[in-house]
């Protein structure tokens, strides 16, 4: 049944995050041609995190009271939450590993598809409350009657522990830079989708207060409405799932490193979808109302732990960027304020340049094209021209690797079954002036079952844009400096 609604259909996106940056010179990165893929350690990780039990894991153990990298002089406030991978705090149904790669890869797609329509409406001058309205009208009582999630699998692929109201009650929390509105479901909800923590109950916090309608916070909304003087909201995601509710401020606390008062979020009374027990969402996307912009954040910064991994490492704000981090130009979109663009400007595989047209990462005047930095999405996707010049040159310099047939979207991939380590050609990703990031071979020589399949890891799209995903970006402290318009990346940070 189509979801209740504020009588628009709004579709909404997933991402990741940014720093300060000391003055520093980026490393420049020396030409590697080959690097070793430690085969069995890969296949020992895809079948440990089938087996593993999240219960065995205490909520705050990896609570951490400031970054891990500091490197700022700045006099701001810095906040520091552990970040999780999904797979180490929600058990997969799964019994094998190909069964949840391929789900993994179908959420993938939604996502993208997800963030090529969010680009589209923009770049359209189509807003959010345009759309044709749904059959279905919302009426004020429904607002305390929520629909269970039929779903048991979830979009967001990293959470974070994040404290909510004062008291501050602790909550995860899905991650997204592809998105801006921050919110939580909110009792009165009793039937809303299962999550692993209480369900926020906005009566016991003395700092929760509804938003008027008059107000900024909520003229700023894609889709609201105005019932006895409160500011209600509807944020509905490409893959169905949707939030609705009140649009209220409230305390929002980072572990022990601080809090702030006063930031607007959703108290979702109606929710459904895929968020697989997380509580809401972190809006950390560049618009007005995320999260990121209501604390005036100068930069932030995460390390993506392996998707397979069990390890967490932290989400930080205004602390710094590492010395050794290889900088690239962040870039803004005057059609859409809520992505984050990098200056990428080619590859080279085994420490030669790879052959692609030019300018195809280049955003035009029109805001079409570029290339966007994205922790919701798993699988770096590429305008089809650069992939196919990627591909076949990985290829060309992997003869020795005995091929397979491709799986899902992957058309590229190896049986490597009898092995337990290979050398393959090291790929880079280049920044301009002769800056480049080299990419361990797991970052894009992937399992995709258990007996020793690896698929190369990048994807073509028929999308202007480009996007660099979460697969890429594991091991990685990526920084974004919002205040100097830089983007950092400091392998082995985490």
């Amino acid at each position: 049944m189509p979801p209740p609604s504020l009588n628009f259909l709004l579709f909404f996106s997933f991402s990741c995050f940014t720093f300060i940056f000391a003055p520093t010179l980026a490393r420049l990165s020396p030409q590697t041609t080959t690097t070793t893929l430690d085969v069995s350690s890969s296949l020992e990780q895809a079948q440990h995190i089938l087996s593993f039990d999240p219960l065995s894991l205490k909520p705050f153990s990896h609570a951490l009271n400031q970054p891990l990298f500091f490197n700022s002089s700045s006099s701001v406030s810095v906040f520091s939450l552990s970040l999780h991978s999904r797979g180490s705090l929600y058990k997969t149904h799964h019994t094998d590993y190909k069964s949840l790669v391929l789900s993994r890869l179908e959420r993938d797609s939604a996502r993208v598809d997800s963030l090529t329509n969010k680009l589209l409406f923009s770049l359209n001058g189509v807003r959010k409350s345009d759309l044709k309205p749904l059959p279905n009208e919302i009426q004020p009582e429904e607002l305390s009657t929520p629909i269970i999630s039929g779903t048991s699998q979830g979009s967001g692929e990293y959470f974070s522990r994040v404290g909510i109201g004062n008291p501050a009650k602790q909550f995860y929390m899905v991650l997204d830079t592809g998105s801006d509105i921050n919110w939580i479901q909110c009792e009165p909800c009793t039937d809303c989708y299962q999550q692993s923590d209480p369900i926020f109950n906005p009566s016991g916090s003395s700092t929760y207060s509804p938003v008027s309608c008059s107000s900024s916070q909520c003229s700023s909304l894609e889709v609201s409405t105005c019932r006895s003087g409160k500011c209600l909201y509807q944020v509905s995601y490409g893959d169905g799932s949707y939030t609705v509710g009140e649009f209220v401020t409230e305390t929002v606390s980072f572990g022990n490193s601080g809090n702030i008062n006063g930031v607007a979020l959703g108290c979702g009374h109606d929710n459904e979808g895929l968020f697989v027990g997380a509580a809401g969402l972190l809006g950390l996307g560049g618009g007005p109302l995320s999260l990121t912009s209501q604390i005036k954040a100068t930069s932030f910064s995460y390390c993506l732990v392996d998707r397979d991994s069990t390890g967490s490492s932290t989400l930080d704000f205004n602390s710094g960027l590492p010395a050794d981090s290889v900088i690239a130009p962040l870039m803004r979109s005057r059609k859409i304020d809520t992505f984050y663009y990098v200056g990428l400007t080619g590859f080279s595989v085994g420490g030669a340049p790879v052959n692609i047209p030019p300018g195809v990462f280049d955003m035009n005047d029109s805001g079409e094209g570029g290339v966007i930095v994205d922790c919701g999405t798993a699988i770096t996707r590429l305008q089809t021209q650069a992939y196919n010049a990627l591909r076949d040159a990985f290829v060309k310099l992997a003869q020795g690797l005995p091929s397979t047939r491709g799986v899902a979207l992957f058309d590229t991939c190896y049986d490597l079954s009898s092995r337990s380590s290979v050398r393959v050609p090291t790929v880079s990703l280049h920044f301009g002036e002769g800056k480049s990031l080299d990419l361990p071979a797991k970052n894009y020589l992937i399992p995709v079952d258990s007996s020793g399949t690896f698929c190369f890891a990048f994807a073509p799209t028929s999308s202007s844009l480009s996007i660099i995903g979460n697969v890429q970006q594991q091991g990685t402290r990526v920084s974004f400096d919002l205040a100097n318009n830089r983007v950092g990346f400091s392998p082995h940070k985490c």
